[in-house]
C-alpha cells in the first residue's frame, strides 16, 4: 500500500509540476480569472446586477425580502460551472495524448506502476491545478459574502465550491479517458467537450423520452446534480453521481493503456 501511495504521489508531483510549468495552463487560468472577475462584478455590481434588481423591488414596495448574498452565490457558481465547461477539457485535453505525441506513453504502459496509481496521479495532479485556478474566487467571493446582512451560512459556499470542484473532477477524469485513446490534444479537447455538453443537458433529452428510461437519463446530469450542490443542498445521491464519473474515468483510463500494454507485450 505504501508502494501503491508513492507511485501515486510521484505521478502526481510531475503532473502537477508540467501544470505549472506550461505557458498554456497560465494562459487559460489568466482567461478564466478574466472573465469570472467580470461576471462577478456584473452580477453583483453592474446596472442589471442584482443589487440594483434588490433596490428596484424595495423601491417598488416588494412584498418579501431578497437574500442577496443567496442568489448571487447560486447565480455566479451556475456562471462558473458554464464557465468551467469550456476550460476543463483544455485542462485534460493532453494527459495522456501528450504523453502519445512524445512516444513516453509506451513507457507509462510498460513501467511496473500500475495504470490506476498513473491515471489517479494524474488527475489528482488536475484537480489540484483546478482547484489552485479558483482560489482567487473565493478570496473575492469571502469579501463580497462578508458584508451579507443577514451572515451567509458558511455551509452553503462550502457545499457549492465542493460542488464546483466534484464536476472538475469528473469532467477531468472523463476527458482523461478521451485523452488515452489518441495523439491530437486538440481532438481530445472536442470531445470532451462534447460528451460533457451533453452529460450537461441530457435533462433536456430525458424530458423528452419521459417514463423510468428518462428518469434514469435525469439522475446523469451534470447539471441537475451541480445544481443541488450549489443551492446548499448536500444530497448523497449527488455525490455518488460525480464519484462514479470519476470512478468511470479511471477505470476506463486504465482499461485503455492496458490494451495498449497488452498490444507491445
Amino acid at each position: 500500500m505504501r508502494g501503491l501511495f508513492s507511485n501515486i504521489m510521484a505521478i502526481y508531483r510531475k503532473e502537477l509540476q508540467g501544470y505549472f510549468a506550461s505557458p498554456l495552463a497560465y494562459a487559460i487560468a489568466a482567461v478564466f480569472w478574466l472573465l469570472s472577475g467580470f461576471f462577478f462584478v456584473a452580477m453583483l455590481l453592474g446596472p442589471e446586477g442584482i443589487i440594483a434588481q434588490a433596490a428596484l423591488l424595495d423601491q417598488f414596495g416588494g412584498s418579501e425580502p431578497v437574500d442577496i448574498a443567496y442568489q448571487f452565490q447560486q447565480l455566479f457558481l451556475g456562471v462558473i460551472g458554464n464557465l468551467s465547461l469550456f476550460v476543463l477539457p483544455i485542462l485534460s485535453m493532453g494527459l495522456y495524448a501528450e504523453e502519445r505525441k512524445r512516444g513516453t506513453l509506451e513507457l507509462l504502459a510498460t513501467s511496473p506502476i500500475t495504470n490506476w496509481a498513473i491515471a489517479t496521479g494524474k488527475l489528482l495532479g488536475a484537480v489540484t491545478f483546478f482547484t489552485a485556478m479558483i482560489v482567487p474566487l473565493l478570496l473575492y467571493e469571502a469579501i463580497a459574502l462578508s458584508a451579507a446582512d443577514p451572515p451567509v451560512s458558511l455551509a452553503v459556499p462550502l457545499v457549492g465550491h465542493l460542488g464546483l470542484i466534484l464536476l472538475a473532477a469528473s469532467v477531468l477524469a472523463l476527458g482523461m479517458f478521451i485523452s488515452s485513446l489518441t495523439e491530437s490534444t486538440i481532438l481530445a479537447a472536442v470531445l470532451t467537450f462534447a460528451l460533457v455538453l451533453f452529460l450537461w443537458v441530457i435533462d433536456l433529452v430525458a424530458n423528452g423520452v419521459g417514463g423510468a428510461f428518462g428518469q434514469i437519463l435525469s439522475h446523469l446530469s451534470l447539471l441537475k446534480h451541480y445544481t443541488n450542490l450549489v443551492r446548499g443542498i448536500l444530497d448523497t445521491s449527488s455525490l455518488i453521481l460525480f464519484g462514479s464519473y470519476v470512478i468511470l474515468g479511471l477505470f476506463l483510463t486504465a482499461q485503455s493503456i492496458e490494451t495498449l500494454r497488452f498490444q507491445r507485450s
